[in-house]
């Protein structure tokens, strides 16, 4: 599940914290919500930022691929 939470301090810091998205992506949900809110003093980004996405796509060549019986 996607969250976005945030926390405001009551001297106007807002500390921002996404989870459950994966990579990169998290910056293209914030971006305006950040450009909103006025200028980014840090980032700390999780271990969701390094993951790789599970939805990445594969293909196979089929002349290439090798089946049990060429393995001799």
């Amino acid at each position: 599940m996607e969250t976005l939470e945030f926390i405001i301090y009551p001297d106007g810091r807002v500390k921002e914290m996404v989870t459950g998205i994966v990579g990169r992506s998290c910056e293209e949900v914030t971006r305006k919500i950040e450009e909103q809110l006025g200028n980014v003093v840090s980032r700390e980004q999780t271990s969701d930022f390094y993951a790789q996405s599970t939805h990445q796509a594969s293909t196979v060549d089929a002349q290439n691929q090798a089946t049990y019986s060429d393995w001799g």
